[in-house]
């Protein structure tokens, strides 16, 4: 599903965020990215989804290569790349539903299978009955499920998450994770870069830690392994 090879990433203040990255993730794979804040966990799954591009190197997700796609491709790729961001990122004046139908909408979805694969979702992160609600009328917790279910509504391949727990108490980051689970139970790659030290230690997947712009540790059912 995802292969970096030698992939370097240097920023114009001279920053090295990713230095000499090789891995290789498995279709149907969970991953957690951990390490200390400004280690390179945010560079290292932005250039999975082209938010970022690499100084050097390649990177393959889903049999294309991001060093080498054009600018006017990105928005393809991403048909099959979900992401949730720790803020959420909803559209402040449409409702939950409307919020997940337009990712479908802007890629021509028939309108009768977006209303049929919205309600689907909303039922997996349990939000069917606040379907009409604006995103300032809802929880944290709830606008995370929202964030969820609009980055999984088109079945994506992968989903990459960054901190999705991060502003959330602790009893609603395990519901977050149990709905990413159910996820990852269904075939879908999921990556996932946290600071939850409890989370990554209770529900065992592989680990790849990052230092400095390095990738230190890559183990399977690893630990956080960090103080947090």
């Amino acid at each position: 599903m995802i292969e970096m090879k030698d992939v370097y990433k240097q920023y114009s203040n001279g920053v090295m965020a990713a230095n000499g990255f090789n891995v290789s993730i498995k279709q149907g794979e969970f991953v957690y990215v951990v390490g200390p804040s400004g280690a390179g966990k945010s560079t290292f799954i932005k250039m999975m989804y082209r938010e970022e591009k690499p100084t050097k190197g390649d990177i393959i997700v889903n049999g294309i290569n991001l060093a080498k796609l054009k600018n006017g491709r990105v928005p393809y790729l991403r048909r099959n790349v979900g992401v949730v961001f720790q803020d959420f990122k909803l559209l402040p004046k449409m409702n939950v539903y409307e919020n997940i139908a337009f990712a479908l909408e802007v890629i021509e979805e028939h309108p009768k299978n977006i209303k049929k694969r919205v309600m689907e979702v909303l039922d997996l992160v349990g939000l069917k009955h606040k379907a009409r609600m604006l995103p300032d009328e809802l929880s944290g917790g709830e606008q995370q499920r929202v964030s969820i279910a609009r980055s999984i509504v088109n079945t994506p391949k992968l989903v990459i998450a960054d901190e999705p727990t991060g502003n959330l108490d602790p009893e609603t980051s395990w519901d977050i994770m149990n709905i990413f689970e159910e996820i990852s139970n269904r075939g879908t790659t999921v990556i996932m870069a946290t600071h939850n030290r409890e989370i990554v230690n209770t529900i065992k997947h592989r680990v790849i830690a990052i230092e400095n712009g390095r990738i230190v540790r890559d183990e399977q059912r690893g630990d956080y392994g960090y103080e947090s």
